[in-house]
């Protein structure tokens, strides 16, 4: 016979086999799940009123997902979203953290961020990296509030029980910029014919480049269904991060567009126009204005429709394709 501290230890495989390993198609607990920009707004901007940075450190509205349940944060199974405000004259300390995140300017001027040193100013539609391990901060320069979304792999270092961060002291910035080296695709600075040997050598990503190069994409090729660029490291063209992949995709005025099934989790943001997107097989179809988000499961189809007939719609995308890639369990269903 089995003591209890053995009984305690063990546990058979047989009742459970099935959920943990389902037929066709993995248990997803991520939900078809939209979060309206118009509604957070004020919410933010009441939080600024009431919440003084200092108590705060970072004063966000994390966009959770109902499927995981509100207390655990997340938006998907590896994917967490927060919209930050920063007002004018404030600053969020330095500090570095184990997960990876970005940071998609939603609206507002003069703010920025400090990443390792380099100063990356922020302006609605930029990416900004803040990869893992590497210092970071936020300041305001300017006049108007500053709103962006943060995207974080924290769900997953968490789960692994790798999340942790460190507080440090401000910055020096350093001379130069990533976004001003790294201009043009297809050449690379190599001074006295050395490359960079920096893990992420671009951190900030403008979107009125990486708006230009749609425009020029859709013009250059019209026959092309889908308009969409990767935001990627430069030196070595692989994912900007490790963990989660980002995109930027543009729609023609009144297009429709049905993406493949695929299998991770999506989020979708609207930077300029409107769009609706529709989770095929569940059923559920959000209207998204400008600064608006949402969120997909993986497995299944989505398509995308712009609203507007006579203007294109671009969106900013991110998703959990990286990871799976490396573990060879990604995968696009016919």
């Amino acid at each position: 016979m089995l003591d209890k501290k053995e009984r305690d230890t063990m546990v058979p495989l047989w009742p459970s086999l099935r959920a943990v390993l389902p037929p066709k198609v993995p248990t997803r607990q991520t939900r078809p799940t939209s979060w309206s920009y118009q509604t957070l707004k004020p919410l933010l901007l009441q939080a600024g009123e009431l919440t003084p940075i200092e108590k705060a450190e970072r004063r966000v509205l994390v966009l959770a997902n109902p499927g995981h349940g509100l207390e655990k944060m997340q938006a998907s199974a590896a994917m967490y979203l927060g919209m930050l405000l920063l007002l004018p004259g404030e600053w969020a300390p330095s500090h570095r953290h184990t997960p990876n995140a970005v940071r998609m300017i939603v609206e507002g001027e003069g703010a920025y961020t400090t990443v390792d040193g380099e100063k990356c100013p922020m302006s609605r539609g930029d990416l900004i990296l803040t990869p893992t391990g590497l210092w970071h901060e936020h300041g305001h320069d300017g006049t108007e509030p500053v709103v962006w979304l943060d995207v974080l792999d924290l769900p997953l270092l968490y789960y692994m029980e790798a999340s942790y961060h460190l507080n440090g002291k401000r910055q020096a910035v350093k001379p130069g910029r990533g976004d001003r080296a790294w201009t043009r695709a297809g050449v690379v600075p190599t001074p006295v014919f050395q490359r960079s040997d920096k893990r992420y050598p671009m951190l900030r990503y403008p979107w009125v480049d990486t708006r230009a190069a749609l425009l020029s994409l859709a013009s250059d090729q019209p026959y092309l269904e889908c308009v969409q660029v990767t935001y990627v490291n430069p030196e070595t063209g692989e994912d900007a991060e490790n963990i989660l992949g980002f995109y930027a995709l543009m729609l023609k005025p009144g297009q429709s567009l049905r993406l493949p099934t695929r299998s991770p989790a999506q989020v979708f943001h609207q930077i300029e126009g409107r769009a609706q997107i529709t989770v095929d097989g569940v059923g559920q179809t959000f209207t998204l204005a400008e600064a608006d988000t949402c969120c997909a499961p993986g497995y299944t189809e989505v398509t995308l429709k712009n609203l507007s007939a006579d203007q294109p719609a671009f969106l900013f995308l991110a998703d959990e394709s990286p990871l799976p890639r490396k573990l060879g369990v990604y995968e696009v269903r016919a």
